[in-house]
């Protein structure tokens, strides 16, 4: 939906409600990218489980459906996919979020024969049951589709315009290799402060890693869920907090006039504003 102006206060870097874009939004923001630039070299805003709209407090981690989200900058899609019956189902947990894999495929391919100068990452984590099963559904699904990625060569911003780029980690093959900068445990969140300083070490990480033969990812995102000292921490709770602080800090490389890349931030419940402070990264 667009509408005349922003909007206003946390909104601007959190968002729990629908989508509202200004009348100016550009959507195709890689146009604006060098054709010669790989991928990796790219600073990407990206969705820590990007369906999970579903599930109640402890599971809901995003605010807006796939196709608004990709309208409103993200590139990077996190998503969680259970095989039953020879079907693949989106899920988070043991939550169903009301989608399909091929209703996924199908909004992302609507997306990319609008704005063909896009390319939209995609990580296919198997989960649940029949694990095994979720990489070969999903090759049969998108066998002969020529705007899809799923080589491990890094391609460059020419090569990737039009198509979805798989990404590879663990226990599913297909598509360029990720490397997470994250540690075991480090989505636990008991103290704002503490989240923030692992968001800085998490970052630094990545800016030295940006640009070689695999996808850098940094997650903003976290949870107290599980915990003792953070159990009303949901991840809403979190990225009310840390969204507006992340986009200062990001904002301080501007500032600083530093040319910088961070790889992919995958963020919950961004708002439009975060989302363009990630893409002007590219311009700094």
């Amino acid at each position: 939906m667009l509408v005349k102006g922003f909007c206003q206060g946390k909104d601007l870097f959190f968002n729990d409600k629908g989508l509202l874009l200004p009348e100016s939004y550009k959507i195709g923001w890689m146009e604006a990218i060098d054709d010669d630039k790989l991928i990796s070299d790219i600073t990407i805003p990206g969705t820590h489980d990007t369906m999970a709209l579903y599930g109640g407090p402890a599971a809901e981690c995003q605010a807006w459906d796939l196709g608004d989200q990709l309208r409103a900058g993200i590139r990077y899609l996190d998503l969680r996919i259970f095989a039953f019956e020879n079907k693949l189902y989106v899920m988070h947990w043991v939550v169903y979020q009301h989608k399909s894999f091929y209703e996924v495929l199908d909004t992302i391919r609507a997306f990319l024969s609008e704005f063909r100068s896009e390319a939209v990452l995609v990580r296919v984590k198997p989960d649940l049951f029949d694990k095994e099963n979720v990489e070969e559904l999903v090759g049969k699904m998108i066998i002969d589709d020529t705007d899809v990625w799923v080589k491990s060569d890094m391609p460059t911003m020419a090569e990737a315009r039009g198509k979805m780029i798989f990404v590879q980690k663990s226990s599913f093959k297909l598509g360029i290799p990720l490397l997470e900068t994250d540690s075991k445990g480090d989505y636990e969140v008991t103290h704002i402060a503490d989240k923030e300083n692992k968001i800085v070490k998490h970052l630094t990480q990545a800016s030295g890693d940006c640009g070689g033969d695999y996808i850098v990812l940094s997650y903003s995102s976290g949870t107290g869920i599980g915990t003792l000292l953070g159990m009303f921490l949901t991840p809403k709770k979190v990225a009310e907090e840390i969204n507006p602080w992340l986009d200062q800090y990001l904002r301080q490389f501007s500032r600083d006039h530093s040319s910088v890349c961070f790889g992919v931030i995958a963020m919950d419940f961004p708002g439009i504003d975060l989302i363009q402070t990630v893409i002007k990264i590219n311009d700094w």
